[in-house]
């Protein structure tokens, strides 16, 4: 029965992967008084998700897949967590873990590859999809972690499903990228806090010098000559030419002027509620990436999950393609020593609840 479920969620996977899988924008923000806040979406364009949070206690037994089956690395949580999978529960995409370390999947397709799979080595090969869960279980630094994954291989199970990278960010505001590429890890420090999907990330940055012009607030008037005076039509002016579609280049750019423009705010709380803002402007609505013949049935829009994670407070929020009211886990509620293994769906019901209000 294992087999069959993992066969699925690759099989799954593959299919999102080669459509409309590659958009997810992730973002950062500090608070006045301390706060690191990370948030990212997750979109999936082709099918709705089967998503579900999981809580994993401290000493969770925790066992990779190969592309041969479940026999790969074999590994123990050091710390607990709580992270939010995909289609299968080992496959965490995102997540903090009580010593604040926070970590996500974000895919990369075209441009990342691995190293050929060695059969002979599956005591310490690792399947991408489950990096997040293993990093999470494992790490309380990035150092940490570089030093351990000279030690590991990673994966695909599907060479359809493409690369992913990660994006793992420390409390005290540390971020970095890690990418693989022919088979050999980089980690590039990511100060800016931005990440979407290929190219590579030293790319993105590198692209956001072809958008030096845009600044926040009015252009000025410009007097071509007498008589003849560009005035800017309406507020805003000064980020005329930010691009505005789907694709990763441009939802890195946009990301980086919503996030480096957006005000400082007091509190975590408030800075969680404006990070969620800023990712309202990523919402893919279903249709846009779809010719009408291919529209998919069911799917309220692509972008399937927002996650919005407090690294100080220890708070994992999230929210869903139906069902749009915040939700929130605290870690610092749950004792990781003593609590069961938790797996539960994102949404009760797939249904967007309705306050009503009576007059009268």
């Amino acid at each position: 029965m294992k087999k069959f479920l993992i066969f699925v969620a690759v099989a799954i996977l593959s299919g999102l992967a080669a459509d409309h899988a590659d958009a997810c924008t992730g973002i950062s923000l500090n608070a006045q008084d301390g706060s690191r806040v990370v948030a990212r979406t997750v979109e999936w364009a082709a099918t709705p998700m089967q998503c579900g949070y999981v809580v994993a206690p401290r000493g969770h037994e925790h066992r990779s897949y190969t592309p041969t089956g479940d026999n790969g690395m074999k590994y123990k949580a050091v710390y607990g967590y709580v992270g939010i999978y995909t289609e299968y529960e080992p496959f965490v995409v995102e997540g903090i873990n009580e010593s604040g370390l926070s970590a996500g999947l974000f895919f990369f397709p075209q441009y990342g590859d691995y190293a050929p799979y060695n059969s002979a080595e599956n005591d310490k090969t690792l399947c991408d999809m489950q990096f997040v869960s293993w990093v999470l279980s494992q790490f309380s630094s990035i150092d940490q972690l570089k030093d351990e994954l000279k030690n590991v291989n990673l994966v695909t199970l599907n060479h359809k499903i493409g690369a992913v990278h990660w994006r793992i960010a420390e409390p005290d505001g540390r971020m970095v990228v890690l990418e693989v590429v022919n088979g050999v890890p980089h980690f590039y420090e990511n100060a800016l806090g931005v990440l979407t999907n290929s190219p590579g990330f030293k790319w993105h940055m590198t692209n956001l010098d072809n958008y030096v012009n845009l600044e926040p607030g009015s252009a000025a008037e410009n007097i071509l000559k007498p008589g003849i005076t560009l005035q800017p039509l309406g507020h805003g002016s000064g980020m005329l030419g930010l691009p505005g579609d789907f694709t990763s280049p441009s939802r890195f750019v946009r990301a980086t002027f919503y996030q480096t423009t957006s005000p400082v705010w007091s509190t975590g709380f408030e800075t969680v509620i404006q990070a969620f803002h800023i990712l309202n402007n990523f919402d893919i609505p279903i249709g846009s990436q779809h010719a009408k013949a291919d529209i998919p049935k069911g799917l309220p829009s692509a972008t399937q999950f927002t996650a919005v994670t407090d690294q100080t407070a220890m708070k994992f929020y999230y929210r869903t393609a139906w069902n749009s009211n915040i939700r929130c886990i605290d870690l610092k509620s749950i004792d990781f020593k003593r609590v069961k293994y938790i797996s539960k769906p994102l949404d009760k019901v797939q249904e967007q609840p309705i306050e009503m209000i009576r007059i009268g």
